[in-house]
């Protein structure tokens, strides 16, 4: 427990300052937190999410997986003593190919995530009826790994939706959603009611005393105000990297503009029971003859007929009787500025209802519709290797809680906690050290980033 001559202010209450809140003051007892929001809590880019979890972690080692596992099972904590009023389920991503090739290489993945400690492999040939199906409301469900089916009876039995030139797919199982908004709430009100102090303004300076924090400038509507502090944490979501520069710390994160549709799915397409969906194959967009004629003549959209990435992906949103699809297809990663608000792209709706009607190809009905859709995002902060940064920097008392990429939501929980004990001198867990800015000067991870391949985003 920090003394109470000690004060904690934490920069920025997106989800990650809230979870660095929640686990400081409600999980460890910490009386003298201050968290500092220019807008309102959860509202920059938290409130922009997917809302999805999962334990399948591509990469070298075992880091990311564990991290996950242990923010889900907080996230479990946090569902059952709040009578889940998060909303978590066990619903699973279900990543599908009509590739026959890609069968050995789900099979591969899987096995990795085993390796890693996501669960078992089982698979599901010809004439299989162990399949079970996840449920569609709770989280309590045994099975963890995943599910590879090769049986084309069997995905259809489960998955009529699909293409029916559906040929593998890939079930894991420890994932689904949740409702962000929720979950930042539930630990928001726990941290505050463990006196945590909420300050609207925007942190604008650090004083230092032989290189340690000791006051904290924030810049409010009335003026700026000086908080006396041994420890700042920087949560900061999109405006890390400024005011991390600010102070005089160099972060090696960037950022990318990432945007989702919300489609009302009144046709029922999409049964409101199905897990998150992805789609593993490169495609070429479905327009008919006339309009990738006319597509193909002009310089400027000619980039619509062309391969798309593989990697389209979404999930019902709501309860049992909403019709809400939510779909996102992140066909153009590239370091992006940060501004606000987004700039809109007149084309990302369209792309997206196109791409996912590959997968699903019943979803087509809404493109002879006209269907248009809802268009929100954000940005997604990223390292090179996609992996946070969690940990103490070069000014003593100074801490990071960020680059979470597109999976903040996700691993809040175990990112609060990481911090929590970085700050109170804790015992780390034995992947920590795979998330602190140190790692960089690591000789050994820096060989590996040559080799490191898929970083795990969807």
């Amino acid at each position: 427990m920090a003394a109470t001559n000690e004060r904690i202010v934490i920069c920025g209450a997106g989800i990650a300052g809230v979870a660095a809140a929640y686990h400081l003051a409600a999980v460890n007892g910490c009386n003298n937190v201050v968290l500092v929001e220019a807008e309102s809590p959860l509202s920059m880019t938290s409130d922009k999410s997917t809302e999805a979890y999962r334990n399948w972690w591509p990469g070298p080692d075992w880091a990311m997986t564990a991290y996950m596992n242990r923010s889900i099972d907080l996230l479990e904590e946090v569902a059952r003593t709040s009578d889940n009023r998060i909303n978590l389920n066990r619903r699973g991503y279900l990543f599908a190919s009509a590739d026959t090739s890609k069968a050995a290489w789900l099979s591969e993945m899987a096995s990795m995530a085993e390796r890693s400690g996501a669960g078992p492999v089982r698979t599901h040939e010809a004439g299989s009826r162990s399949y079970v199906p996840s449920p569609v409301s709770g989280f309590e469900m045994p099975l963890t790994g995943a599910d590879i089916i090769t049986d084309a009876a069997l995905i259809r039995e489960h998955f009529p939706y699909l293409a029916p030139e559906t040929c593998v797919v890939a079930h894991a199982r420890r994932a689904g959603w949740l409702s962000a908004q929720q979950l930042g709430i539930v630990m928001l009100e726990r941290a505050r009611a463990s006196g945590v102090q909420m300050i609207k303004g925007r942190v604008s300076g650090v004083e230092t005393t032989r290189n340690r924090v000791s006051k904290v400038h924030i810049e409010q509507a009335d003026g700026l105000q000086s908080l006396d502090a041994t420890h700042l944490v920087l949560a900061a979501g999109p405006l890390m990297k400024v005011i991390a520069k600010e102070l005089g710390i160099e972060l090696p994160i960037y950022a990318e503009r990432h945007q989702k549709i919300s489609l009302s799915d009144t046709l029922g397409v999409v049964p409101r029971s199905a897990p998150m969906l992805i789609w593993l194959d490169e495609q070429r967009l479905p327009w008919s003859a006339e309009e990738r004629a006319e597509l193909d003549a002009d310089a400027s959209t000619r980039w619509l007929t062309q391969t798309f990435p593989a990697g389209v992906h979404g999930r019902p949103d709501g309860s049992g009787t909403g019709t809400t699809l939510l779909v996102l297809f992140n066909y153009e990663n590239k370091e992006s500025d940060v501004v606000f608000p987004l700039p809109e792209d007149g084309t990302y709706a369209e792309i997206a209802l196109r791409g996912i009607s590959t997968m699903v190809p019943q979803l087509k009905a809404y493109i002879d519709k006209g269907a248009k859709p809802y268009i929100d995002g954000g940005y997604y902060m990223k390292t090179k290797e996609n992996r946070p940064l969690i940990g103490p920097t070069p000014i003593e008392g100074v801490y990071i809680s960020g680059a979470y990429s597109g999976f903040g939501i996700m691993a809040s929980c175990a990112g609060g906690e990481l911090l929590a004990a970085h700050v109170l001198g804790k015992t780390l867990p034995d992947y920590a050290p795979y998330f602190m800015l140190s790692r960089y000067r690591d000789t050994d991870y820096l060989a590996l980033l040559d080799r490191w391949g898929d970083g795990g985003q969807l």
